[in-house]
């Protein structure tokens, strides 16, 4: 489970064996072109347990999640910092983040909803748009970076995450019609690939009265399986190219054990929120058009929930075991793909960057591993923090150390190569040896967005690399990404990160950039110390 730490929205409380996160996305009305290259090309469906495309490649989604749309806020969360929504999306492109996992709850769906916690200053685009407007922007951005997006309904209402589907104030039929409008919203742009469904069903009451989510049960108003087939379907009855993402429950009863009864007929093995896969195999979810089924179980670490299987004495030696028993054996057995919506941790406790460690190397490496997406970019996740630091820019560095080897960057989304150990010594270009080109992205009073693109031209590889330029007197940097900017007087340095710090010959960076001060191109561009 995750607890924003700002601007609103909080999470489920947890249970023995809980976990609850965030919400959902949309994408944008204008058709994007079909993704290419790291997401492959056009819609996508399964194969076994492969995510394919449209020409039968294998593509492996490596995303992350970035929520908020599912709390008060109704809409993307650090929309309020100094770093523009455009600049926090190239920064997860181009670290290798090829999926955006969007949560949402259905009050941002209402008409008149309203967006909050935006700073106008930095992000004057968004001024006056609605959630699903301003969802329409990120999924045009998203699609031309070659990223997909996953719309995730988070919860009912910006409440709180609920047990079932439904709820007294939320119907299955709302839930549904929702669904199949923003399928009818986005039909023609392959950017969105697909719904889940509703994010972590669990349990609730003790068992022998269970009232919380069940799987194979039977019982309609419990059984998330029946549930998740009526809204597949339907869905699929809109927009059959999505693919439907299903997560697990936590208990199969729906109910939780009541180890004081001394009864163990009403015990059970419970896992995370959403995370408990395991009658999948035999009772699977039966939908109208084939090869649209992906399962999504979540998974954390100690910083959520302190499981029993963490103090296993062989651990972690005891995790691939309960990650098959959950719902690694549908991947295994070549039943559907796998796609892990959500896991994270904050790193704080050592078993942590074990357990995050051992996650990954299960999931296997290179196109045929299974696919996720990362809890979570926002560094508000008050049991998990985020990729991105508190400043929504830099990012933290130890935990995508760790998924680096695992991503798969989408067309546009840069070099994903992690940075020498020891690093290289500046090495200068030849001559002549770069080019930039200069394009305003905004301007509004007091203040402008730019993004500066350098072009190594030369024969060698710079590592690490480094742009400067100037600027007239009385402008100042107000934030910069893609790279760590820094100014001194009028010069302006834009130094490699260290999850980039090779520009290969031929090889372009953008840097991007918000200034205070009247609107002006940089002047004197330099790579390395040659002049551009």
């Amino acid at each position: 489970m995750h607890r924003p730490t700002a601007l609103g929205g909080a999470l489920a409380a947890l249970a023995t064996a809980a976990a609850g996160v965030l919400v959902a996305a949309a994408v944008s009305t204008t058709p994007a072109a079909a993704a290419t290259g790291g997401t492959g090309t056009g819609y996508l469906r399964t194969s076994g347990n492969k995510i394919v495309d449209s020409t039968g490649a294998t593509v492996r989604l490596t995303g992350i999640n970035w929520f908020g749309m599912e709390t008060d806020n109704k809409t993307f969360h650090g929309l309020w910092s100094s770093n523009p929504w455009r600049g926090q999306l190239d920064t997860m492109a181009r670290l290798g983040y090829n999926t955006l996992r969007i949560p949402y709850s259905n009050d941002a769906l209402k008409p008149g909803a309203t967006a909050t916690g935006i700073n106008d200053f930095v992000n004057p685009d968004l001024v006056g748009l609605s959630p699903l407007q301003i969802l329409d922007k990120v999924v045009d951005y998203a699609g031309s970076k070659g990223m997909r997006v996953i719309l995730d309904r988070h919860r009912p209402t910006s409440a709180g995450q609920s047990p079932l589907w439904y709820t007294s104030t939320v119907s299955e039929a709302t839930w549904i019609a929702d669904w199949k409008m923003l399928a009818q919203r986005y039909a023609n742009n392959p950017t969105v690939i697909g719904a889940d469904l509703h994010n972590e069903p669990h349990a609730e009451g003790t068992n022998p009265a269970a009232t919380g989510a069940c799987w194979g049960c039977g019982d309609t108003a419990r059984d998330w399986r029946l549930a998740a087939e009526r809204a597949g379907n339907a869905i699929l009855g809109v927009q059959p190219n999505w693919l439907i993402f299903v997560e697990g429950v936590s208990c199969p009863s729906g109910g939780l054990s009541n180890v004081w009864d001394n009864d163990p007929s009403n015990d059970e093995d419970c896992g995370w929120w959403g995370g408990n896969l395991s009658k999948a195999g035999q009772f699977p979810v039966r939908l109208n058009v084939a090869n649209r089924l992906v399962y999504s179980p979540h998974e954390y670490a100690t910083s959520v929930y302190h499981q029993a299987w963490f103090d296993d004495p062989t651990y972690p030696a005891n995790m691939p075991a309960i990650w098959d028993r959950y719902w690694g054996h549908l991947y295994k057995q070549n039943i559907a793909p796998i796609m892990m919506g959500e896991f994270g941790t904050t790193l704080q406790d050592p078993k942590d960057k074990v357990w995050l460690q051992n996650l990954m190397a299960y999931t296997g490496t290179g196109v045929t591993g299974m696919s996720f997406t990362y809890w979570s970019w926002n560094p508000n996740s008050g049991d998990t923090g985020g990729i991105a630091n508190d400043d929504w820019t830099t990012i933290n560095q130890a935990k995508q150390d760790i998924l680096q080897p695992y991503l798969i960057p989408p067309t546009g989304g840069g070099t994903t190569s992690p940075a020498p150990t020891t690093p290289a010594p500046t090495t200068p270009a030849p001559a002549g040896g770069c080019t930039a080109t200069y394009k305003q992205v905004n301007a509004w009073q007091g203040g402008f967005q730019g993004e500066l693109t350098v072009k190594n031209s030369g024969t060698a590889a710079l590592n690490p690399w480094s742009a400067t330029w100037t600027w007239p007197s009385g402008v100042n940097l107000a934030s910069g990404w893609n790279a760590t900017v820094t100014q001194s007087g009028t010069t302006v340095t834009a130094a490699a990160p260290t999850w980039a710090s090779s520009l290969a010959p031929g090889a372009s960076v953008t840097i991007g950039f918000t200034a205070n001060g009247t609107a002006a191109a940089p002047g004197a561009v330099k790579l390395n110390g040659t002049a551009c």
